[in-house]
């Protein structure tokens, strides 16, 4: 249950600076995106703690950030045009092998 806890944690983590993007994009969107930043924070954080009452801190703190960054740069790629180039999918893949040989490891 603890990888699971950890992916969601990942998964939240991907909504703040989505959020904060969000808040640059229109007027409107300002206390919403900030307020999505704000309550991905929250949840990303209770979940990780949960993750690591069972995985070792080290490790849930890489595949935390991990799945936050490559989910990131897969968001900024498909809905705000942001560059894809062989160099930045090559190095989020090099990201994803190292997530995996963690949890293989673990």
């Amino acid at each position: 249950m603890s990888w699971i806890y950890l992916i969601i944690a990942g998964l939240f983590e991907i909504g703040w600076p989505l959020g904060l993007k969000l808040s640059q994009t229109k007027a409107n969107f300002k206390i919403y995106g900030i307020s999505l930043s704000v309550l991905a924070m929250i949840l990303s954080g209770y979940f990780l703690w949960m993750a690591q009452k069972e995985i070792p801190i080290g490790t849930a703190y890489a595949v935390w950030t991990g799945i936050g960054a490559v989910g990131t740069l897969i968001i900024g790629i498909i809905f705000f045009g942001d560059s894809s180039n062989i160099l930045r999918l090559l190095s989020a893949s090099l990201i994803i092998i190292g997530i995996v040989g963690l949890k293989l490891a673990n």
